[in-house]
């Protein structure tokens, strides 16, 4: 046999929060607010790997304003741009990287790339992720 619970609904003046009665008693009525829907790529999760280890006060400081997702989601989204821009740059610079290069000699053109990618990560986390 269910027992129904009266709900009555009461807000606290002091620290502005609406309680609900739920049998004997008092629960908050917490919302979370919208958050970033955008996906978090590893950049992101490194960024939150690093301030959960290293920097506790801020990591905490974004948890409790709820505003560490879209904290994540500005990192992955501007560490992903400097890494396009990067990997450009680097296409434009050497002429190795041409496409036929690219058709001749395949295994240099990949360790080339593989070599400015690694770079160019380097770079993303310096100055992105491990500050």
């Amino acid at each position: 046999m269910k027992k129904i619970l009266k709900v009555k609904k009461c807000r606290d003046e002091k620290m502005e929060l609406n309680y609900t009665k739920v049998g004997d008693y008092l629960l908050p009525n917490l919302t979370i607010e919208k958050q970033n829907n955008e996906k978090i790529n590893k950049y992101g999760y490194l960024r939150l790997h690093y301030l959960k280890e290293n920097n506790k006060p801020f990591y905490t400081t974004l948890l409790m304003k709820n505003e560490l997702t879209n904290h994540l989601v500005s990192v992955s989204i501007e560490a992903e741009n400097r890494l396009n821009s990067l990997m450009e740059q680097y296409k434009n610079s050497d002429k190795l990287l041409s496409e036929k290069n690219k058709m001749d000699n395949q295994l240099q053109w990949v360790k080339l790339m593989n070599n400015y990618k690694n770079i160019a990560e380097e770079v993303i986390l310096k100055e992105l992720i491990y500050i």
